[in-house]
């Protein structure tokens, strides 16, 4: 059977594949109403609301517990990844972010000062924990009205 036939079967890989759509077109859509522009990297970036890390993993979690049952180990395993990645998405990541801000602006007083050239690190890696809430209930709610 073909590749692509048989992912357009798989009603769990396109539960995920639609939550993580969804998260990032609506990054996109608060990105261009804030804005007032269109940038493309809102949509294959980081960082933002809702998390689409956020909305994947736990879309991929009520996925398994809808197919397999919330008591199966096949649930357990992806709750817990899914926990990783929020946690993740959230603290370490985040926390990059910030430290890149403030190296940014280390760099442009010193560039100003100096002289000295630098590229800008990229500061938005992370997610505050409203992103990351909002981008898991988007992803449970996705999975819950394609298995209902």
């Amino acid at each position: 059977m073909n590749f692509f036939v048989s992912l357009s079967e798989n009603q769990m890989f396109l539960t995920v594949l639609i939550a993580w759509l969804l998260a990032q077109t609506i990054k996109v859509a608060i990105g261009v109403i804030r804005e007032k522009r269109f940038n493309f990297r809102w949509f294959v970036g980081t960082g933002g609301m809702p998390s689409s890390h956020a909305a994947t993993a736990s879309a991929l979690a009520a996925s398994v517990g809808f197919t397999f049952g919330f008591s199966s180990p096949f649930f357990a395993i992806a709750f817990f990844f899914a926990f990783i990645i929020m946690f993740d998405a959230q603290g370490v990541r985040r926390q990059s972010g910030q430290q890149a801000e403030v190296l940014n602006k280390i760099i442009e007083d010193i560039y100003l000062k100096r002289g000295v050239k630098q590229e800008r690190l990229i500061e938005l890696l992370g997610h505050t924990p409203i992103q990351v809430f909002i981008g898991a209930a988007l992803g449970v709610l996705i999975a819950f009205f394609r298995y209902r």
